[in-house]
């Protein structure tokens, strides 16, 4: 992962010309002032952590404290992360980085935490774009769970799998296509994010409305925490009380650390087939959207950015600056040619009565090869001097279009695109895309969130809450529910040592 922005450097690219002119004409973007440090340049402070904290970590787990790491490990993906770590911030940057083998070690950090005072801060693929890397701690140590990285066991007759959650989302694919199965969750994250991550921040795939959001897909959980070990999951629907695996799903690594999940799997899909359709307005293809979600057929994929996120392209990374008119969708199909076949026929019969246009598959199937390349097209903006960042929410569909003017009123005078990127038959989450010159993102941050509850929506979909959110999070929840959260904290992490100032107001 490159250490200053995202993914694999050899995958970023400049923008086009014509791009950079249009921001430059359009918006009054012009390039930055400084350049980014050089990595080798950032020099770390020295760890606060005595040597025998460090010396005992050894004994349970590979222990690095070089600068390298160290930087490496410091923050997550938004764009504020990327501007601090590109003007050489360390405020935030680990002190070691500790890399355990096993549930075991695991489990003994979090009581040489506990023994030592110093927080750790679980740390899969470092993807987190809403502060979850940004503890409130003076010393901490970054958890890197990479070596827990096995495919534990596959259950062909449950249609089950188990792993641990080191795995990359790639990898995972890799290992149960072996079985003949796929896993079927591929957010924009899926190339670098962890399992555990995906599960920790109650992730949501771009093919959710087939396979279902991450949390849809765990029957079972095996987490450390600094008070012991809980295993939850004995079968994937029980009536024995309340479901303490949602207490772990999107926990953001505050309540405990996991370290295994079952998750059900498919069989990989025979026919995958991605197509565009056109409508001429958002409301129109918000309705179509939700007429498929609700009385079918249901796609594998069903999205739709609004009027400005289709002109300017951005629906189709590989398309910035050539967007066309109207609203454009995505719908996606995949199982058996059948079965496909019958889905698709039926979902276009839907669509073109309620207002749509088939535009065939060409810009489906482009979509579908781009469909990870949104983060890297953000670096390339950055780095023309442009601030563009994300930010997502979801209501109930009767609330929907109230809830998108109210995120576009609360960010006055700069570009603002959105998309509906995953749906349900009572909600929506809408994806919002800012591009603007500059901005006081931490003021403007919280005139969005409080937009956002103040029109009835959640404060995430799928980032989750992290420090960025925790104010509107406690809002959303009421004074009551921040109580019950930390009862939780309290009772598996009594000496607070696990992702401080992270979920819990």
């Amino acid at each position: 992962m490159l250490w200053s922005g995202w993914g694999d450097p050899g995958k970023a690219a400049p923008l086009p010309e014509q791009v950079v002119a249009l921001l430059r004409d359009m918006l009054g973007v012009k390039p930055r002032d400084l350049p980014p440090v050089a990595l080798g340049d950032i020099v770390p402070p020295a760890p606060r952590l005595a040597g025998k904290a460090l010396a005992d970590l050894a004994a349970h787990g590979e222990v690095r404290t070089d600068a390298e790491t160290r930087v490496r490990h410091t923050r997550g993906k938004s764009t504020p992360d990327l501007l601090a770590v590109r003007q050489g911030e360390t405020v935030h940057t680990p002190d070691a980085v500790v890399l355990p083998a096993d549930h075991e070690g695991v489990l003994a950090i979090l009581a040489l935490a506990a023994e030592h005072g110093f927080a750790v801060v679980p740390f899969g693929g470092g993807t987190s774009v809403v502060g979850g890397l940004a503890p409130a701690a003076d010393a901490f140590v970054a958890l890197d769970l990479r070596r827990l990285d096995a495919l534990v066991a596959v259950d062909e007759v449950s249609r089950t799998a188990t792993l641990q959650v080191g795995l990359r989302g790639p990898r995972v694919e890799e290992l149960l296509g072996g079985h003949g199965f796929t896993l079927g969750h591929f957010p924009q994250s899926f190339e670098w994010a962890s399992v555990g991550g995906f599960a920790a921040a109650r992730s949501s795939g771009q093919s959710s409305a087939g396979y279902g959001r991450f949390d849809d897909l765990v029957v079972g959980l095996t987490v450390a925490t600094p008070a012991g070990t809980i295993t939850m999951g004995r079968a994937q629907k029980s009536a024995a009380g309340p479901d303490l695996r949602q207490l772990f799903l999107g926990s953001e690594g505050a309540f405990g650390v996991i370290t295994e999940l079952t998750v059900r799997i498919r069989p990989v899909p025979a026919v995958k087939v991605y197509e565009g359709w056109s409508f001429p307005d958002f409301a129109t293809g918000s309705a179509a959207l939700r007429a498929l979600i609700q009385d079918g057929p249901v796609p594998t994929v069903l999205r739709l950015s609004d009027e400005t996120e289709t002109l300017v392209g951005l629906a189709r990374a590989s398309s910035i600056g050539e967007g066309g008119s109207g609203c454009l969708a995505i719908a996606g199909f995949e199982g058996e040619p059948e079965e496909v076949a019958a889905r698709r026929a039926g979902a276009g019969t839907v669509l073109t009565a309620l207002g749509g246009t088939p535009l065939g598959e060409e810009p489906g199937e482009s979509w579908a090869h781009g469909r990870f390349a949104a983060p890297y097209l953000r670096d390339s903006l950055l780095d023309v001097g442009a601030f563009v960042e994300t930010l997502e929410t979801t209501t109930f569909w009767s609330n929907l279009p109230v809830l998108y003017q109210a995120v576009r009123d609360a960010l006055p005078g700069h570009l603002v695109m959105c998309h509906i990127s995953h749906v349900y038959a009572s909600a929506a989450s809408l994806y919002f895309t800012i591009v603007t010159p500059e901005i006081d993102w931490p003021a403007a941050k919280t005139a969005v969130n409080e937009a956002i509850i103040a029109a009835g929506g959640s404060i995430s979909h799928h980032h989750g809450v992290g420090s960025d959110h925790l104010a509107a999070y406690a809002e959303e929840i009421g004074p009551l529910g921040v109580g019950v959260l930390r009862a939780i904290k309290a009772e598996l992490d009594p000496h607070g040592v696990l992702n401080p100032g992270i979920l819990v107001p």
